[in-house]
């Protein structure tokens, strides 16, 4: 397995958040973790990137050990998170905040080529090049933000809730960039979505967590046929 979390616990003050769940991913995969507000699908995300520390368990990428390192270590060892909440700098352009996500890096050439790679996945942050990215819609910025993890050139890219709050069409350019981002690009990605059924629908595989625990996985293809998660998370009916 290319990333693998086992038995891991995180608890906030006495609230226990993650309690012995284990995830993996294949080298290529998108996999996909959706479950109910406060379920701990974050909290797997910040474990792997040291924003919170496990209290039990163990985190491996790439067969190495990851779990007690710290952040920068863990994004030079090209694990990136785009977080939730458009977290852009507002009064730089769009290309300033772009090449904030190159900051690690100093080959030049690939980094250009990176930003090509970006502008032709989102044209409209091409159009939008020179504009100041707080002016910029919802969908826009969301857009930019998954542009700017892209620009770190991340071996695994960890994306969460990409499509909250953004309206129906982005949604669908958000979901065509990740599908394109994973097959052209040979990618990995964890995916973090309350779109449950957008995210079945391109991942590969899936986990559903209720209150901190694993209570389903496998393929997503079977996960979106599941009676248990259409009754949950995809309001009962199937296309």
């Amino acid at each position: 397995m290319y990333l693998e979390a086992v038995d891991i616990h995180v608890a906030y003050d006495c609230v226990r958040a993650l309690q012995g769940v284990s995830v993996s991913l294949d080298k290529g995969e998108i996999v996909t973790l959706i479950g109910a507000n406060g379920a701990g699908k974050t909290s797997i995300l910040r474990a792997i990137t040291a924003l919170k520390s496990i209290q039990g368990g163990s985190i491996l990428f790439d067969g190495e050990p990851i779990d007690r390192l710290s952040t920068v270590e863990i994004v030079a060892r090209g694990i990136v998170m785009v977080p939730e909440g458009r977290h852009v700098f507002p009064l730089m352009t769009v290309k300033d905040n772009l090449m904030m996500g190159a900051f690690l890096r100093k080959d030049k050439a690939q980094i250009a080529k990176s930003l090509e790679m970006v502008l032709g996945l989102f044209p409209r942050l091409r159009e939008r090049i020179g504009q100041v990215a707080g002016t910029m819609s919802g969908g826009e910025q969301q857009m930019l933000v998954i542009g700017r993890g892209l620009m770190a050139k991340p071996k695994l890219l960890l994306l969460d809730e990409p499509s909250l709050g953004v309206a129906p069409l982005f949604v669908q350019e958000i979901a065509r960039a990740i599908v394109d981002i994973n097959r052209e690009e040979k990618m990995s990605i964890i995916l973090v979505e309350q779109n449950s059924r957008m995210a079945l629908k391109i991942s590969h595989r899936a986990y559903v967590l209720v209150t901190g625990k694993i209570v389903l996985g496998g393929e997503s293809g079977a996960l979106y046929k599941d009676e248990r998660v259409r009754h949950a998370y995809l309001g009962g009916s199937v296309e």
